[in-house]
């Protein structure tokens, strides 16, 4: 692996200027002391000229341009999912390590490229999955480790969002294609589809229906996921981006033998509903950690940051590289399979 960094600040560039980039540029910022933003790039002249303004970084049309000149010691891909492979294997051989955006990729076999490319570089592979470090979800993560639940029987996901035509879609050629893209569960819910295997545990087989119903787009506007864990536990997955009028829930309820937890808002981010039959320390930190929110993205990009510089710098492991990254594109991959073929389909997939 690529020697660690010392005695100066971590050095990123960024890939893709576009919606969800300010997060990234607002985390670095945050983490000053320790990092620095030093060049971005985009196609795409006013996006990169906007870019350049706001964060003082030096800016490049193209990211092979961009790696010729840059001493960034990681690149922030943040372009449409379908490029990240091809960007990925190109950062991996420029000697730099790489930090990716959901989805990691829109194929399985791009994202295993993707890992075993970066192994070979002997660089690190980061996949955001900020979600994980929202206060709500780290509660419910821990009930689980400790084995608090019980027997899990039933888990279900909902993510009723509302992703507008003109507003959203039309804003850009790649939205909703196949190749770029992917529909509401690889885009908008990938992150809850993490949370899956992430809290509940490894997959056994799952069964999706997908469908478009109202959008002008290749894929999936609504779709339903049926899921049986190894552990015995039943679940679903429902998943809009149709909702009217506007966001309505983004939530995870699990029911065990001895517990029931809701975590709901618009994103995860209001405890609902704690029930133990034991008690805990924790039970005393659930009021704390719900959170208002006016972004479906949430607040868990600096606190992702955090670990990401920690690890360049030598002093932690990753949170989420990306073989752990592969976990939730592997289910993404089945739930279009069975939804393509009408079939349930077992995990896992073969690499």
């Amino acid at each position: 692996m690529k020697s660690t960094v010392s005695g100066r600040k971590i050095r990123f560039a960024l890939v893709g200027c576009g919606r969800i980039s300010k997060n990234h540029f607002d985390s670095i910022t945050q983490h000053g002391d320790r990092a620095e933003l030093v060049d971005v790039c985009d196609i795409n002249a006013a996006a990169l000229e906007s870019a350049v303004k706001a964060t003082g970084a030096k800016g490049h049309a193209s990211l092979t341009a961009m790696l010729e000149a840059t001493t960034a010691d990681c690149i922030v891909v943040t372009t449409p999912s379908g490029l990240h492979p091809q960007q990925t294997v190109e950062i991996a051989r420029s000697g730099r390590h790489v930090l990716t955006e959901k989805p990691m990729a829109t194929k399985w076999e791009h994202g295993v490229r993707m890992v075993r490319a970066c192994e070979e570089a002997g660089v690190h592979l980061f996949v955001v999955k900020q979600n994980r470090r929202n206060a709500t979800l780290q509660l419910l993560k821990q009930a689980v480790d400790k084995k608090r639940f019980g027997q899990i029987y039933m888990v279900t996901l909902n993510v009723f969002w509302q992703r507008p035509q003109v507003g959203y879609y039309d804003q850009a050629k790649w939205r909703g294609t196949w190749e770029m893209d992917g529909g509401a569960f690889m885009n908008q819910a990938s992150h809850y589809v993490d949370l899956l295997e992430w809290i509940v545990g490894p997959i056994e087989s799952l069964h999706a229906y997908t469908a478009t119903l109202a959008r002008d787009i290749e894929a999936e506007d609504t779709g339903v996921l049926s899921v049986k864990w190894r552990n015995g536990a039943l679940g679903s997955l429902n998943c809009t981006m149709l909702t009217y009028p506007k966001n309505l829930e983004g939530s995870i309820t699990i029911l065990g033998e001895k517990g029931t937890v809701r975590v709901g808002g618009v994103a995860v981010n209001e405890i609902k509903e704690w029930q133990f039959a034991d008690v805990d320390a924790d039970d005393e930190k659930i009021k704390e950690a719900s959170y208002a929110t006016t972004s479906v993205y949430g607040f868990g990009h600096p606190l992702y940051y955090d670990n990401v510089i920690k690890v360049l710098r030598g002093e932690a492991q990753p949170d989420v590289d990306g073989w752990e990254g592969l976990k939730s594109l592997e289910v993404l991959i089945a739930t279009y399979r069975s939804a393509r073929d009408g079939v349930r389909v077992g995990l896992p997939l073969e690499l």
